[in-house]
């Protein structure tokens, strides 16, 4: 089968599996169009991919502004003349204990990993339907699947992926493809955002066994290469040592 190029948009794309899928998809052959707020970072991934031999360019993005991802997905559409799948990526992890009542982290979790993941949906589902098809790979957790302590909020917002995934799967049949990859513990700047000192120590013990980045893009490089008669609905990728 020949290798169809594809157009793909990837928020959180400055570093962990945003960065590492961008490099994979590039590597493939696709074009990428790379979004996060840290330009310059995103700046000097298009120029490394740009001189690999890949395709690809960058649009400054806040997920939690609805306009900003509008103006994403429309820069990509103008870019590359289409947009094939997205893949939403950007995500927050600032475990604590529920009786903290880290009230402001909550809310930023719940902007950022469920709201932006909507408004990627919002802003490129019309596209793609207007085009005749297209691809949204989420991206979300083995925290999807079960809580644990100081998880409890982080969990949350990934079942609620995983609920809008499924959702949009069925609402979409024949025409948008959906992929929710599930990644278990991986190597990445989540747990930078921590700022409860017993959950942050905790956490160091937990990632002590990880995937690489580069593990959870190949799965991502998988779903999006598949033809257009096979949707691959859900993959769950954990570190082999991993017991959770």
């Amino acid at each position: 089968m020949a290798h169809i190029t594809k157009a793909v948009a990837i928020t959180g794309a400055s570093s962990g599996i945003g960065e590492a899928t961008a490099r994979r998809l590039a590597a493939d052959g696709h074009r990428v169009f790379l979004g996060a707020r840290r330009t310059a970072r995103l700046e000097r991934l298009v120029e490394e991919i740009t001189e690999a031999g890949g395709t690809a360019a960058f649009g400054k993005l806040d997920v939690t502004d609805a306009a900003d991802m509008h103006a994403f997905i429309d820069a990509a559409v103008c870019e590359y003349g289409r947009i094939d799948a997205l893949v939403n990526n950007a995500g927050l992890m600032p475990l604590s204990p529920l009786g903290a009542l880290k009230i402001d982290e909550w809310d930023r979790m719940i902007d950022v990993n469920v709201r932006g993941v909507l408004h990627g949906i919002a802003a490129a589902l019309p596209v793609m339907r207007a085009q005749g098809g297209g691809h949204f790979v989420n991206i979300a957790s083995v925290g999807a699947y079960e809580v644990s302590p100081t998880a409890a909020v982080y969990c949350a917002t990934k079942f609620a992926v995983r609920a809008i995934s499924e959702g949009l799967r069925q609402e979409s049949a024949g025409d948008i493809r959906v992929t929710l990859v599930s990644p278990g513990v991986t190597e990445s700047e989540l747990a930078d955002s921590i700022s409860d000192p017993a959950a942050r120590e905790a956490m160091k013990a937990y990632r002590a066994v990880a995937l690489p980045a580069a593990a959870i893009a190949e799965a991502i490089a998988y779903a999006v290469s598949q033809p257009p008669q096979v949707d691959v609905n859900e993959i769950v990728v954990r570190p082999t040592a991993s017991p959770q």
